[in-house]
């Protein structure tokens, strides 16, 4: 399967603009779970724009909506 870079970009709602890996997800997955954490597309808007990319804040984000 071949990356759509153009796709990607237009749809990734991260807002860390100087990101040398928007766009390339798999980079991107790979990066974020390295560092213990998860990429900005996974989590609600407001919390993206807070750049806490950690586990522990994904579990709270979705732990309310039992």
């Amino acid at each position: 399967m071949e990356c759509n870079l153009e796709a990607n970009k237009a749809g990734c709602p991260c807002t860390y603009e100087p990101c040398p890996r928007k766009g390339k997800c798999c980079e991107c997955i790979r990066y974020h779970l390295e560092l213990g954490e998860l990429p900005g597309c996974v989590f609600p808007p407001e919390v993206e724009k807070t750049y806490d990319r950690s586990i522990a804040r994904f579990v709270r984000c979705f732990a309310s909506q039992g």
